[in-house]
């Protein structure tokens, strides 16, 4: 799957995508994943309560299942101003 890094969490990471082969079930288990990668993913992913995640371009929580998804997007959560 294709997983997509916006602000800050793609600047930790140091990628804006890639292409992730995961057996994760759900976003968390993708998370966790990601957090045993490398360091850089570990801060990225310190604090999943600043963190909001999209699949297929939809909100979801990080409880929600990966079966079928083609897209995960990490990012911050959104002001307006």
């Amino acid at each position: 799957m294709e997983v997509l890094y916006f602000a800050w969490v793609r600047e930790r990471i140091g990628l804006p995508r890639e292409r992730v082969e995961t057996q994760a079930a759900t976003v968390a288990e993708l998370v966790e994943e990601l957090r045993a990668r490398e360091d850089r993913y570990a801060a990225a992913f310190a604090d999943l309560t600043a963190l909001r995640v999209a699949l297929d371009q939809e909100l979801a929580n990080f409880d929600a299942p990966l079966a079928g998804v083609r897209e995960v997007a990490f990012f911050p959560p959104m002001t307006g101003g």
